[in-house]
């Protein structure tokens, strides 16, 4: 079982935080991720990619991930790469393998190869740092979604093409949105 990790905890000096708990910083902020690393999955997610596989020879992903308010996951595995999620903003509750946590800002957690999880986004959002090791999430998106730019309040999500790509990456599709791993457990035993 891997525990959350909750804000503060190991993850700076306290002298480098500010009376609100925020890291201090005299630099100025990174430019802005350009719109060739944005992408929308329909309405569900919007992805931008901070570090793509190919600039870290395969070794891992990392991006951004903002989901609306109320917005599942389907529950489904990954058979060949570990997901890590650290919450910026807003709530996710995670339900991974039988285990189920509700994630808030600074909060992290692990999902290993081939446990079955779901993510719902509480009814504010969340935004969210997602790393997979080795990387391919950020390329699932940016082959199956929408460059952002592109995207409209109507775009959908292309359940075909993203079904085809998962299969091709080892991820394979339990249930639909919504549905936790307990409740394939006791569809299982049935």
């Amino acid at each position: 079982m891997t525990l959350p990790l909750r804000h503060g905890q190991n993850c700076c000096p306290a002298n480098l935080r500010d009376d609100l708990g925020g890291i201090m910083n005299q630099y100025p902020a990174p430019p802005p991720v350009s719109q060739d690393r944005q992408f929308d999955l329909g309405q569900h997610l919007r992805l931008s990619i901070l570090i793509s596989a190919h600039e870290t020879g395969g070794q891992f992903d990392l991006s951004e991930v903002t989901l609306p308010g109320g917005a599942w996951t389907p529950l489904h595995l990954h058979t060949r790469y570990e997901e890590r999620l650290w919450v910026v903003s807003g709530a996710l509750t995670v339900w991974s393998g039988p285990d189920t946590f509700t994630l808030g800002p600074g909060d992290f957690y692990a999902i290993a190869k081939n446990t079955p999880h779901t993510i719902n986004a509480s009814p504010d959002g969340a935004r969210a740092l997602n790393l997979t090791n080795p990387g391919k999430f950020a390329e699932l998106i940016s082959r199956t979604g929408t460059p952002a730019h592109l995207a409209t309040p109507e775009t959908e999500w292309d359940m075909a093409l993203f079904q085809a790509v998962t299969d091709e990456f080892g991820d394979v599709i339990l249930g639909p949105p919504g549905m936790t791993p307990a409740e394939l457990d006791s569809t299982a035993r049935q």
